[in-house]
């Protein structure tokens, strides 16, 4: 990872600065309201096991974990966070594609597609 400035938005979970310049840059052009969130989770799947989640939601559930950086709110639920611990959100944009990249150190296995994990 680069070492440009990171934004902590909770002791466990970080967007860097290019994650947050693109997640305004989509709803922008998708027109989405300022006051949706950006959905981080994890859900069972995918050929390692788990799969990462990034969706924009009207309002937070009940017991989610709501989060503020830069202007973006972020809802993660509990049962999410426990596996998003220590993870770093980013975006890439380089030769080898375009797209969110979680840097999780809790993955022990990943798969080619960068979107499932195991632990």
């Amino acid at each position: 990872m680069s070492t440009q400035t990171l934004e902590v938005i909770n002791d466990e979970v970080v967007l860097t600065p290019k994650a947050i310049e693109e997640v305004k840059k989509i709803k922008a052009s998708n027109n989405i309201p300022e006051t949706h969130g950006l959905r981080l989770g994890v859900k069972g799947g995918g050929c390692s096991g788990l799969s990462y989640v990034l969706a924009f939601d009207e309002k937070e559930k009940e017991k989610d974990i709501i989060l503020e950086v830069d202007g973006v709110k972020v809802f993660i639920d509990p049962k999410s966070m426990f596996y998003l611990s220590g993870t770093t959100l980013d975006f890439t944009d380089g030769l080898n594609g375009r797209g969110f990249v979680f840097n999780n150190p809790q993955a022990t296995k990943t798969c080619g597609c960068g979107s499932s994990f195991g632990v």
